[in-house]
């Protein structure tokens, strides 16, 4: 049996997308049922939609839900109808190498089915009429109902706000991940951070909770930088007026101990790469389209530079729930992001603003 609901339906790259009525099936075993609250809309929803990675379409897209469980299938354990949950833009299986060494962001199992657009084991739930529509990120937010499997889905407090909290499915956790378990950031660590978006903010905000002594914030928008003061951020650098790697030597006195690029921009990892110091490390956050490069001086290898990559935060198993107690707390200061918030036949103006950097947090509401 399937139900009818609503959904934006993106069926060729640089196209708007349709909002149309399609139907969902019942949740199979160990999958959920969640009624979506919000989802928010990343820039990596950007991707597809401009045709930029490897997408199957049609497609419904978005990653960062949250809502109200509806309904469990068989054998589901870890949550029941009324939860409230936040819908985790990648599926762990537990059992792969990846998992069992503590990066389940890495499941090695998860990446065939999001490139195919379906769910583990390849299943389709969502249709219209006869033909089965994909899902991004076996998720597929940019709808009213999505059935996802239950090791996407966290349990938080009934009081925490959902419109808010679904930006922990993606973004939030990118960016506090990268600086918590990629980096492991300590106490006096100098950081700079390259590009003050989302995911930037959220790599300050990270960078101030593990105690950097040294946060340096690089944009060219003034008013970002302000904000990048108050989220933690001990100095800014405007980089259409000033050198990013000079003054972040300056500042330092011998570069940065780690660099965050939070744009996917090649150009702008080549700088933050530059701002290290020779065995600093410079961490590539930001998404970019699948056939771009990059180039670098080899012999900077050799006295020590590093140059690593990390998705999703390097997210382990209860860091979602514990961020979301973080800013329950009011340690995570996002009441300070400036907020657009759309309804799903306003999908397309919303990408726009995401896409012109019109919002920081584009959240739609259901």
């Amino acid at each position: 049996m399937n139900m009818k609901m609503r959904a934006a339906v993106l069926y060729e790259p640089k196209k708007p997308m349709m909002v149309e009525e399609i139907t969902v099936d019942e949740p199979q075993d160990h999958e959920v049922m969640v009624k979506l609250t919000a989802t928010g809309i990343c820039h990596s929803d950007l991707l597809p939609i401009k045709g930029d990675i490897p997408q199957t379409y049609p497609v419904v897209v978005g990653h960062e839900g949250a809502g109200v469980v509806e309904k469990v299938g068989a054998g589901v354990t870890g949550v029941q109808p009324g939860d409230h949950v936040i819908i985790a833009c990648v599926y762990n299986c537990g059992k792969c190498h990846s998992c069992i060494n503590g990066q389940p962001s890495l499941c090695l199992e998860a990446l065939p089915w999001h490139l195919l657009g379906g769910l583990p084991g390849g299943g389709k739930r969502l249709h219209r009429g006869n033909q089965d529509l994909n899902i991004m990120y076996s998720q597929g937010s940019f709808a009213e109902y999505v059935v996802v499997h239950e090791r996407q889905v966290f349990k938080v407090s009934l009081d925490a706000p959902l419109d808010v909290v679904c930006l922990f499915s993606c973004r939030l956790t990118t960016g506090i991940g990268a600086v918590a378990n990629r980096a492991k950031v300590r106490a006096g660590d100098r950081i700079v951070v390259y590009g003050c978006g989302m995911v930037g903010m959220s790599v300050i905000m990270g960078a101030r909770l593990c105690g950097a002594g040294q946060i340096i914030a690089v944009d060219k928008v003034e008013e970002r930088l302000g904000l990048a003061r108050e989220l933690g951020a001990t100095h800014v650098i405007n980089a259409s007026t000033e050198n990013p790697q000079m003054r972040t030597f300056e500042i330092t006195g011998r570069g940065a101990d780690f660099a965050f690029e939070c744009i996917g921009n090649p150009a702008v990892m080549m700088q933050a790469f530059g701002s290290i110091h020779t065995t600093g490390t410079c961490i590539i956050v930001g998404a970019t389209p699948a056939a771009d490069m990059i180039s670098f001086f080899p012999f900077e290898f050799l006295y020590g530079k590093k140059l690593v990559g990390c998705f999703f935060g390097n997210l382990r198993q209860n860091d979602l729930p514990n961020y979301v107690d973080l800013y329950m707390q009011g340690r995570l200061p996002l009441e300070k992001l400036t907020a657009g918030y759309y309804t799903l036949d306003q999908i397309n103006e919303a990408v726009d603003a995401v896409d012109k950097a019109k919002v920081m947090r584009a959240v739609v509401r259901f």
